[in-house]
């Protein structure tokens, strides 16, 4: 990090206009971010961007309409949830780091840890094959559709029962991708579905700990929003994976593909200038919540090599953006590296998530309200 992204106490309190104990405050709060100064250790030294960000929010006001446009873009917190929360740079399941998780936790019991402890997966006897479709992908639209036509609203059973039902929909998504129903654990299932060998399916075992949930993502939200209405579990783990789809969330991965093609047929450094010349990020790189690194990322490309190709991308765009790799590149050089098919990343990701999904439609319906904000009219004055 740029030395010039830190600044000293009395420039942070001279910027917000407060005294020293309300900055103090505001780093209690996790508002603002402060470290040692390296030339002085007894003083601290706070986060520029974290006192910009505040200042703005400070000149803004607290008006209802402004507080609520904010919190749509990587804004202040909207939901009260006890699932998953990211703080000084890590990311925390339930108060675990997923990280150390991942080292060693299946993804069905970070997935029982998701939903506070309860839930049982049916037996693979009671489980129905998979509907037909040409690609993985589509058997996992095509179960959870099913499903979702057939499934009782969630407003109309216990909690114990729901909890069930919810580790069960995670078999029913892993048969979808395999193409029939297996047993095992669901890393175990995907990795022969893939082809992996054992170094590749603890590597998926990995990736599915640390993709299962982050917070209150824009697919999760879509999940939370279906399930506030009473409706079925696969009701809203289906609106959790129509919403994974799009180029900006789980089809992200897609994009780093074609800019790690385009930088293979040509200089990496042009490659990167291309989307930097509209003003746009750079797929695969930086993240909003993460200003130091994706911690997934680095957990994940720690244990093995990138390919050549995506190993010089990622060289092109730390020197010219200053972002380092995330998630979305780190699966892309997982699926190359393991020789998987290209749909892998969307297919790890989705299965994945729906764990955060459904934990957070359990969630939601015990809350038992709707999620209904207001819109901001900006259109014709109305008639009279």
């Amino acid at each position: 990090m740029r030395e010039s992204d830190w600044i000293d106490a009395g420039e942070a309190q001279r910027r917000l206009g407060v005294r020293p104990q309300t900055l103090y405050a505001y780093v209690s709060r996790g508002r603002v971010r402060a470290e040692p100064d390296p030339a002085e250790p007894r003083r601290s030294r706070y986060r520029s961007s974290d006192i910009a960000a505040l200042a703005h929010r400070k000149s803004r006001g607290r008006k209802a309409a402004a507080v609520a446009a904010e919190a749509i873009a990587w804004g202040e917190p909207v939901l009260a949830s006890a699932i998953t929360t990211v703080a000084d740079g890590r990311l925390y399941y339930r108060g675990r780091d997923a990280v150390l998780l991942a080292e060693t936790e299946t993804f069905e019991g970070v997935a029982r840890l998701l939903r506070g402890g309860g839930g049982t997966p049916a037996p693979r006897v009671l489980r129905r094959a998979p509907p037909w479709a040409p690609t993985m992908r589509g058997r996992l639209f095509a179960a959870l559709a099913a499903r979702a036509a057939a499934d009782r609203p969630a407003r109309d059973q216990s909690p114990a029962v729901l909890a069930d039902e919810a580790a069960s929909l995670l078999d029913v998504m892993t048969d979808a991708v395999c193409g029939e129903v297996e047993g095992g654990p669901i890393h175990e299932r995907l990795g022969r579905a893939f082809g992996c060998g054992a170094r590749g399916v603890d590597l998926v075992r990995r990736a599915l700990v640390l993709l299962a949930d982050h917070e209150l993502n824009a697919s999760t939200f879509a999940a939370r929003v279906a399930a506030s209405t009473g409706a079925a579990l696969s009701a809203a783990a289906l609106a959790g994976l129509s919403t994974l789809t799009g180029p900006l969330h789980g089809g992200m991965a897609a994009r780093v593909s074609r800019l790690a093609a385009e930088a293979a047929l040509a200089a990496p450094d042009e490659a990167v200038a291309a989307p930097l010349a509209f003003w746009t990020s750079t797929p695969g790189f930086g993240h909003p919540l993460y200003p130091d690194g994706d911690p997934r990322a680095r957990a994940l490309l720690r244990l093995f090599p990138a390919p050549p190709a995506l190993q010089a991308l990622r060289e092109s765009v730390e020197a010219a953006t200053g972002e380092r790799d995330n998630v979305d590149f780190a699966l892309v050089a997982l699926t190359e590296g393991l020789g998987l098919h290209s749909d892998a990343p969307f297919v790890i990701f989705a299965v994945a998530r729906c764990a955060g999904w459904l934990a957070h439609a359990l969630e939601q319906a015990a809350v038992g309200s709707l999620i209904r904000p207001r819109a901001r009219y900006v259109g014709p004055t109305p008639e009279a």
